[in-house]
């Protein structure tokens, strides 16, 4: 071989050698199965990305406003989750060569009849309600008692912390803007990425799947991590399922569905003068 061939043949061997970039991390993410370690990374990161959204970003913008630290709190999940949306569709992209979510996304296959899956959501929401409810008091126990050490702004047992101590005007300003993301588009993004995306790649680990994606979905939420053990009780019912019956709409329902009629009664009242 010249010494020209064997150039040619080191240059042909380079190009074919999987490299660090865009396309072996695509590879790497639409892979059928996911590693603990990279799973692991996936659900807790952008727990960590929207907290430094918050401390470096949101808050201060919204102090300087005088606006409750609550629209801080949907400012920097929107800063974090709409660039992973946006992941997704590239992910998309790099598997159909158009932005989708086909081969992205599972559990879309709609394997439940109309009737029954409306059932079974409106069931789900009827749980993730009471429940979520049921247990403020456990999320007050276990803030006052270990972390009371937290430094945000709000923190606390109840989810009206965050706007406690503001005028009527600003809070419900907060309200009508946050309504629309907190309220519904930002809980989809996480039912497309958690369930749609995360959890069927961990579906090898058969039962502990949906275990584990539960328990790290609600570590994921560090801003409020006095919240993990109720968000495992009332979660983990709709997690199980989208697992066994393979349909992301259940979730989707639940999820996003009570976090809708939650903070639109919640605005209702607060407009109406209904608070505590």
């Amino acid at each position: 071989m010249t010494t020209t061939q064997v150039h040619t043949a080191a240059a042909t061997t380079a190009a074919s050698t999987p490299t660090a970039g865009p396309g072996r991390i695509a590879r790497l993410l639409l892979a059928d199965r996911h590693s603990l370690p990279l799973t692991t990374a996936l659900h807790l990161v952008p727990g960590a990305l929207i907290v430094a959204a918050y401390e470096v970003i949101a808050a201060p913008f919204v102090k300087a406003i005088h606006y409750p630290i609550f629209f801080a709190w949907a400012i920097a999940l929107v800063v974090v989750l709409t660039p992973v949306m946006g992941g997704l569709l590239w992910l998309g992209k790099q598997r159909n060569g158009r932005f989708s979510l086909r081969g992205v996304v599972a559990y879309t296959g709609r394997p439940i009849s109309r009737g029954k899956i409306t059932a079974l959501i409106a069931g789900l929401i009827v749980w993730m309600t009471v429940v979520s409810l049921a247990l403020t008091p456990l999320d007050s126990f276990v803030f006052e008692h270990f972390f009371t050490w937290i430094p945000f702004e709000g923190a606390g047992g109840s989810a009206t912390t965050y706007l406690d101590g503001y005028s009527h005007t600003s809070v419900v300003v907060t309200m009508l803007i946050s309504l629309p993301l907190t309220g519904f588009s930002l809980p989809l993004i996480e039912e497309l990425y958690f369930r749609g995306f995360l959890l069927p790649r961990i579906a090898h680990l058969r039962w502990k799947a949906p275990v584990l994606n539960t328990v790290l979905f609600s570590v994921y939420h560090f801003w409020a991590p006095w919240t993990v053990l109720s968000k495992l009780v009332f979660l983990f019912p709709a997690v199980w399922l989208v697992y066994r019956k393979r349909d992301i709409r259940i979730s989707i329902g639940m999820h996003p569905g009570t976090t809708l009629l939650m903070a639109t009664l919640g605005t209702v009242a607060i407009i109406l003068g209904y608070t505590p």
